[in-house]
C-alpha cells in the first residue's frame, strides 16, 4: 500500500486553514496542524497536532520535516520573523502554498499599502526559499463580514462606502483550490487569482444577509470621518486606516475583478455570496 502524503497546515484553527485541513483529510491525506498548544487546539478529526509557532524556526523545521507540502498563512506575527520561518518550512518540505492577496500590483516595486507590501515580501521569500511554490492571491474574504454580526442582529449595518463592490470569496473555495495546489498537479510556480463569482456592493451584501436570515437588515451610510474615528478607537494605525479607506474608495468607483480560477482548478463554479451567507446564518442569528 502506498504511503499517505503528509501536509503541514499553518492556521488550521482559522477560517481557511481549518477547511484546508478538512479537505486534505477527506482525500485520505495526512495533516499536521501547527498549533501553539496541542492540548487545547480544536482541530478537524484525524489531524495531528504538532507544537510550533511562526516565531520559532526550530519548531517549524521539526513540524515540516518530511512533509510533502505546507499551507502557509501569516496572521499576525511580526514580519521580521518571516525569513527564518519560511526558511525553516522550506528546509523540511518540498512545496509551499501561501495565502496571499489579490491586491498586489506586480508592476510596482513597492506596494501602496502596508497589507500588500507585507504579502509581496512574503511571496518573494517563498519564491527564493528553494521550495516549489504557489500563491493564492485572494480577493476579499467573505468571512471578513463576520464582524458585522452584532450589527446584523440589531438590524442595521453602519459603514462608509456603501457602493464599494467586492468579489467576496467563500473560505471553502480558497481551501478547495489550496488542496489542489498542495498536491501539485501542475499548479506550482503560479499566482492563482481567486475571487467570488460576482462583485457586490456593501448595500447588496447586507440585503442578501437579511434575505437569508428572513428578517430586514438595512445599510446605513457613515461618513469617512466617522469610520476613521471608530478605527482609531479599535487601535488601528493611521497608515493602515488610510490604506483601508483608500481601497474602499477605489472599489466604490471600480469593482474588484472577478476571476474564473476556482472553476478552472476545481471543476465547479465558485460559491455565491448567498451560499456563504446561508452557511454562516448561525453566526448572524
Amino acid at each position: 500500500m502506498a504511503e499517505r502524503s503528509v501536509h503541514l497546515v499553518v492556521g488550521a484553527t482559522g477560517n481557511v486553514g481549518r477547511k484546508v485541513a478538512e479537505g486534505l483529510l477527506a482525500e485520505g491525506r495526512a495533516v499536521r496542524a501547527l498549533v501553539r498548544d496541542p492540548r487545547s487546539a480544536a482541530l478537524p478529526e484525524g489531524a495531528e497536532a504538532v507544537r510550533g509557532d511562526l516565531t520559532d524556526p526550530a519548531g517549524l523545521a521539526a513540524a515540516a520535516a518530511g512533509a510533502d507540502s505546507a499551507f502557509l498563512v501569516w496572521p499576525s506575527p511580526p514580519v521580521e520573523a518571516a525569513p527564518a520561518a519560511v526558511g525553516a518550512i522550506a528546509a523540511g518540505t518540498g512545496r509551499i502554498v501561501y495565502l496571499s492577496s489579490a491586491g498586489i500590483d506586480d508592476r510596482k516595486a513597492e506596494q501602496a499599502d502596508p497589507v500588500n507590501r507585507f504579502h509581496a515580501r512574503l511571496e518573494r521569500l517563498v519564491e527564493d526559499s528553494g521550495a516549489e511554490w504557489a500563491h493564492l492571491r485572494c480577493a476579499s474574504f467573505a468571512a471578513s463580514l463576520l464582524h458585522w454580526a452584532d450589527q446584523v442582529r440589531a438590524g442595521v449595518v453602519r459603514e462608509a462606502f456603501g457602493g464599494a463592490r467586492r468579489a467576496l470569496i467563500h473560505e471553502r473555495d480558497i481551501a478547495d483550490v489550496a488542496v489542489r495546489a498542495l498536491a501539485g498537479g501542475g499548479r506550482t510556480g503560479r499566482r492563482l487569482m481567486l475571487s467570488g463569482p460576482a462583485a457586490l456592493s456593501q448595500v447588496e451584501q447586507v440585503r442578501i444577509i437579511g434575505e437569508v436570515l428572513g428578517r430586514p437588515v438595512r445599510f446605513e451610510e457613515l461618513s469617512e470621518d466617522e469610520v476613521r474615528a471608530a478605527m482609531r478607537a479599535e487601535g488601528w494605525a493611521e497608515p493602515d486606516i488610510d490604506g483601508m479607506l483608500a481601497a474602499y474608495a477605489v472599489m466604490a468607483e471600480t469593482p474588484q475583478p472577478v476571476w474564473n480560477t476556482v472553476q478552472e482548478v476545481t471543476g465547479r463554479p465558485a460559491r455565491t455570496f448567498r451560499e456563504w451567507a446561508a452557511d454562516h446564518a448561525h453566526d448572524f442569528a
